[in-house]
């Protein structure tokens, strides 16, 4: 997954101007990102304050971590009742 170029504190700075009543065009010229990032952004980080976002992202990378060591257990598991399954 390709990493943003962005801050947390840039994307909610643009999204509390455009609150504030500046078109989405002309935040996503200033940015240079396309008017679907910046509709991206809103969708996932609207109502967010910087240290909420700091959270959100500690909490799936950590969720990423756990996720990678269930997939290695579980195919420890699958391994060791292949090998107790076979007829010696």
């Amino acid at each position: 997954m390709k990493r943003s170029n962005f801050t947390e504190a840039q994307i909610i700075k643009a999204l509390k101007d455009n609150e504030a009543g500046r078109s989405v065009a002309d935040i996503s010229r200033e940015l240079g990102i396309s008017i679907a990032t910046f509709y991206g952004w809103r969708k996932k980080y609207s109502g967010m304050e910087a240290s909420d976002l700091k959270r959100l992202k500690d909490l799936e990378s950590e969720n990423a971590k756990l996720k990678a060591m269930y997939a290695e257990a579980a195919l420890d598991i699958k391994a060791l009742k292949d090998a107790l399954g076979k007829k010696w």
